[in-house]
């Protein structure tokens, strides 16, 4: 408990520090908020480490995709993961809950990355145009879009189905997906107290070509998660 609550308090404080010393960045080219959004998985890792003694392995890199355009589909136990896999890839543009843009100073970085926000609880327009807005951004950048098939933060162990809507990225942008599994939960779970002298395993799968009907993605998305999920419970 108090390892948890120091952890916390020193994490916050250091992405509260990160914001403020980045506020210029909102008035220049946004590589610079793409730097401090660096820092701040830099800043994770380190706080788990030196707080709660996390240790953090990162298996298959050679999975990685680097000569061609893809999208990122991650497990999602924690927050870990939407500061960490900065760390990984290059400056990756975020799908996220539109009340995050609503966060002051934060949510104006989030912005500023061009991160895609969508309103999950009603129809609108704008998620009408969700996928138009997906396959513009991937046209004008090298980035790779991530995204969090459960689409929300479960339970270590927890397996709910993953959202269609993943399907429908995948056949409308029609390029590569890269998996990924984080077992962030086991130290940073969504309720209670974090958990010190753990560890935290990022896979990160072979990546599954384009051309697959949505519903096989889908499925074979999902068990190629979860099955690498399993390993590590």
């Amino acid at each position: 408990m108090i390892k948890s609550f120091i952890f916390k308090f020193f994490f916050f404080f250091g992405i509260l520090f990160i914001c403020i010393l980045f506020i210029p960045a909102l008035f220049m080219p946004k590589k610079f908020v793409q730097f401090g959004g660096k820092l701040m998985g830099y800043w994770c890792s380190i706080s788990l480490k030196i707080f709660l003694s996390t240790k953090i392995i990162i298996n298959g890199k050679e999975n990685i995709i680097d000569d061609q355009k893809f999208f990122i589909a991650c497990s999602h136990q924690s927050m870990f993961e939407t500061f960490f896999l900065q760390t990984i890839f290059n400056s990756p543009i975020f799908i996220l809950k539109k009340e995050l843009l609503k966060i002051p100073i934060f949510g104006s970085y989030l912005k500023k990355i061009d991160s895609i926000s969508i309103d999950r609880n009603k129809i609108s327009k704008d998620n009408l145009n969700f996928s138009e807005k997906i396959k513009l951004i991937v046209e004008k950048s090298n980035r790779p879009i991530i995204i969090f098939p459960q689409g929300t933060r479960t339970l270590p162990g927890e397996k709910i189905p993953f959202k269609k809507g993943v399907g429908r990225i995948y056949k409308d942008l029609n390029i590569f997906c890269q998996p990924v599994a984080v077992n962030s939960g086991h130290v940073w779970p969504k309720n209670g107290y974090l958990k010190s002298n753990k560890t935290i395993n990022v896979s990160i799968l072979k990546p599954i070509s384009p051309g697959l009907p949505s519903e096989d993605f889908l499925k074979f998305l999902e068990n190629d998660i979860y099955n690498e999920l399993d390993k590590f419970n």
